[in-house]
């Protein structure tokens, strides 16, 4: 069998980060020669995402579904020449790990949260036997998965994730031609944050600082701008999305608070703002964090988590996700002098670049996957 071969298990209903990985890390990897299979669950993003970027899928309507079609899904492996699995959610691995007892695999797995509770019990030393190498995407998360799975140390490794590093866009007309269709004056100081809407992704404690900043400084022009999909499909909390629209209209400041929706421009979307903010409460990674830096912006990053170790250890601008009063003071001191603070926001671009870029990550993949079980 080849080596050049693998197929990425991701059986989620979601819409996110962790989603999107394996579709885009599947087109690359056909870029660079490999044959690569998906399996995934019928009329999903995910199986849209595949099939769009040119993976050949194995669809199933849930995942009892894939049990019963084991032995046809091992039979495609082997017509394709497949011995490598790359999983990336922990309860697909069951499915890795019955197909390492039908014939021999070598299963990796991207461990992209970060596990908080033990897995120790039976049932998950059996699964994780099945396992050749766990990738933690942060050190963050390396330390947490050493603590809670039941896997040697040697067989967990930290893999940075990576991704695309565009040149920023400085063309000021550009900018202002996207702040005019958002609605955004061209004199504002924009705020902005992107990503799905959830709880632990801090965009509540943001809207509050922002809210309590605005009433601090009427006479400043502070906009807010509020990048993620609005809908259940996309992988928002709709509770929360209707928490945030209803404090927005209470506020009375709906003309300096945007909320586009989903965008696939994220480039257009960073250029526009001044400050980015990313607040999660726990983040295992964070590529909104690697794509705000490589736009050169300046960024308010959450003190937990992974996001001081993307930042680096001697940034200056991060704070207590959950403290509003200590978000809206951050704020106001880099907004104060947003021009003094441009040599910082050009040393997290060439960190970026330097650490985070999506050749660098592949490369590394890549020489784990072509290891030989």
């Amino acid at each position: 069998m080849s080596n050049q071969a693998v197929l990425h298990i991701c059986l989620s209903k979601g819409w996110g980060g962790l989603e999107m990985y394996p579709i885009r890390t599947g087109g690359q990897f056909r870029e660079k020669g490999w044959k690569v299979l998906g399996l995934c669950l019928k009329g999903t993003r995910v199986a849209q995402g595949m099939r769009e970027q040119g993976i050949e899928t194995y669809e199933v309507e849930s995942k009892f579904a894939v049990l019963k079609q084991l032995k046809l899904i091992h039979q495609w492996l082997k017509q394709n020449d497949v011995n490598l699995i790359h999983c990336h959610k922990s309860g697909d691995l069951v499915v890795a790990a019955l197909l390492d007892t039908i014939s021999s695999y070598r299963v990796l797995f991207t461990e992209h949260m970060g596990v908080t509770r033990p897995k120790k019990d039976i049932y998950h030393r059996w699964v994780y036997s099945h396992v050749d190498q766990v990738l933690s995407i942060s050190e963050a998360t390396k330390k947490r998965n050493l603590k809670a799975l039941p896997v040697p140390a040697k067989k967990i490794q930290r893999l940075w994730l990576g991704t695309e590093i565009h040149p920023a866009i400085d063309d000021p007309n550009h900018v202002l031609k996207v702040r005019k269709e958002l609605g955004i004056p061209d004199d504002a100081i924009v705020i902005g944050t992107v990503g799905r809407f959830n709880h632990a992704k801090g965009q509540k404690e943001l809207l509050n600082a922002f809210i309590a900043l605005v009433n601090q400084n009427p006479d400043q022009p502070f906009h807010l701008l509020m990048v993620g999909g609005l809908q259940a499909d996309q992988g928002s909390d709709i509770e929360l999305v209707e928490d945030i629209q209803a404090t927005i209209k209470d506020s009375g400041l709906s003309k300096q608070i945007h909320l586009p929706g989903f965008r696939s421009d994220t480039e257009n979307m960073l250029a526009v703002m001044n400050i980015v903010a990313i607040l999660s409460h726990n983040e295992a990674f964070g590529l909104t964090v690697i794509e705000a830096m490589a736009a050169e912006k300046l960024i308010l990053g959450a003190n937990t988590g992974a996001i001081p170790e993307i930042l680096g250890e001697n940034y200056p601008f991060t704070v207590n996700p959950l403290k509003v009063s200590d978000i809206q003071h951050q704020l106001n001191e880099m907004s104060i002098n947003l021009i003094a603070f441009s040599p910082l926001a050009q040393q997290l671009k060439s960190r970026a670049k330097e650490l985070f870029c999506i050749e660098v990550h592949n490369d590394n993949l890549e020489q784990i996957m072509k290891v030989v079980k």
